[in-house]
């Protein structure tokens, strides 16, 4: 992001606060009670709800690493949390499937639910009519509204922690302008011909969209749509006829439909590679780089850059990838 758009996006921000803080009637009258209890669907939420409400609140994901948030169906444990939370922020756009009417009831029994992709408006990218794409976070910039959005449902339901979020959100800005950055020019040094990007479903549209890439995926935007024969058929023509050298696996899907384009390509006399595995709807193990919002960009990005012929560090941006 430019300058002018980092400008932009911050005043943004601060008008969404004051604005939130000044209406919401879900304030919090004092910040001498406990710490905020926060529950969120998908772990890249609670990361950056985590970062931006600090030591004033505790924070709890429902869905960990390597876990299909489209199949998801949410334990006893996960209800009582649930109920019990101050704050539920979700990622919504029906990324959460069978979740949707638990989190629909909360809010209509007075609970605070909120849908972080509700703020986005016309940035949501629509997959086919009355179909929107959940997967939001794949667009760095995309992400960075997000965090906006929850920077100011927090400064509205505790007003006495505004200072201290408007400055973790601040500071957290910077890092997704620097990896918006990284991503940007990695994605742009592969060459033209082979910025395609194939992969088991489709939840990468929205970095396809903000880096000039061309996606494939073998599923539609959720896992619950399974694959027919014609559809791989037609990814094993696509893969032969555009000479691709690599496809990938995702960490939360199966990959039997992508070692079947492998075995249909080489069947036809193309010999296609697993470029690596690919974070799309949840993010790596908890406490490792590739376990935060960032450092699952970081690595989804500099992956796709090296197997596809573009050039980006080993060690990723920050030099932490594993």
């Amino acid at each position: 992001m430019s300058d002018g758009a980092l400008s932009l996006l911050r005043g943004l921000l601060i008008g969404a606060v004051a604005w939130l803080t000044g209406c919401s009637p879900a304030s919090r009258e004092s910040a001498s009670e406990d710490r905020i209890r926060i529950v969120t669907t998908t772990a890249m939420i609670g990361d950056v709800a985590n970062i931006i409400a600090g030591e004033r609140a505790e924070v709890r994901s429902l869905i960990g690493e390597g876990v299909d948030p489209h199949l998801y169906k949410p334990a006893a444990t996960d209800l009582r949390l649930l109920k019990a939370a101050d704050l539920v922020f979700y990622n919504g756009l029906m990324l959460e499937g069978k979740m949707g009417d638990v989190l629909a009831k909360i809010g209509q029994r007075g609970g605070h639910v909120h849908a972080v992709a509700d703020d986005l408006g016309p940035y949501i990218l629509q997959s086919g009519p009355g179909h929107a794409d959940p997967h939001v976070w794949m667009d760095v910039a995309g992400w960075t509204r997000a965090a906006q959005a929850i920077t100011a449902t927090l400064t509205a339901f505790d007003p006495d922690g505004a200072a201290g979020y408007a400055q973790r959100a601040g500071t957290y800005l910077e890092e997704l302008t620097k990896l918006d950055a990284y991503a940007r020019d990695s994605l742009a040094s592969i060459p033209a011909p082979q910025r395609v990007l194939v992969t088991a479903h489709d939840a990468f549209g929205y970095m396809a969209r903000a880096y000039g890439l061309e996606v494939r995926g073998i599923q539609g935007i959720s896992t619950e749509s399974e694959a027919g024969l014609k559809d791989i058929e037609g990814l094993v023509r696509f893969l032969v006829d555009r000479k691709i050298p690599a496809v990938f696996v995702e960490t939360s899907v199966s990959e039997k439909n992508v070692q079947a384009l492998i075995e249909g390509a080489r069947a036809a006399g193309h010999e296609v590679r697993i470029g690596g595995s690919l974070f799309s709807d949840a993010m790596g193990a908890a406490g490792s780089y590739e376990g935060t919002y960032l450092g699952m960009i970081d690595h989804n990005v500099t992956t796709i850059t090296r197997a596809l012929g573009g050039n980006a560090p080993e060690k990723g941006l920050n030099g932490k990838l594993q």
